[in-house]
């Protein structure tokens, strides 16, 4: 059964582990950059309550089986330096999104990004059986856009007034897949990459 949980991945470099309360200060402090939520209206941490609430939304979700979030770690140093989570699930079609993904301006176009996703994904084609995961990224966010295209997705288009941001704007989606066909051949790029 096709049914995303809680669970710790690693690669040398990076570890994802369950996002909970207990990472408030440092979840935080690794969100506390107003660029960081540009594009991903309302900002998660525009304070250390905003925060808070957003963990606990987390946990709800997570309760109900919708969202698996996980807070990404840096080896090396141990700091949490960002989210992500799987999302979107389902069940029926062996699918899911990886999205809600920040990562600490300091550790952007690092090693991070790649190693987290290349979890991400490995988990969900290889222990999960998914046979589709897809991303998103608002219309205008070109570093997304092309951190996405960078991992080897396929661009499938745009969905017109996805979403009503917090400031009452309509976003525009861009929306990529990989589909469990191209995973082997990924996999195999990205640990090159890595």
């Amino acid at each position: 059964m096709f049914n995303p949980q809680a669970t710790t991945l690693s690669t040398n470099k990076v570890t994802l582990r369950p996002l909970t309360l207990e990472h408030l200060d440092d979840f935080y402090r690794a969100g506390a950059f107003p660029e960081v939520w540009r594009w991903s209206l309302p900002d998660k941490c525009t304070s250390k309550a905003t925060a808070k609430n957003w963990l606990n939304y987390s946990q709800e979700m997570a309760d109900k089986g919708e969202h698996v979030p996980f807070a990404i770690f840096d080896d090396e140093s141990g700091e949490l330096v960002g989210s992500t989570r799987y999302c979107s699930i389902m069940r029926e079609d062996r699918s899911l999104e990886i999205g809600f993904t920040f990562i600490t301006p300091k550790y952007q176009r690092s090693h991070i990004n790649t190693h987290a996703k290349y979890c991400l994904l490995k988990h969900a084609f290889e222990e999960l059986g998914a046979i589709r995961v897809e991303f998103k990224a608002h219309e205008k966010n070109e570093k997304s856009r092309n951190a996405i295209a960078r991992l080897g997705a396929t661009y499938e288009g745009l969905l017109r007034h996805q979403r009503i941001l917090s400031d009452g704007t309509f976003r525009n989606t861009a929306i990529f897949s990989i589909i469990a066909s191209e995973w082997t051949a990924i996999k195999s790029a990205l640990e090159a990459k890595m």
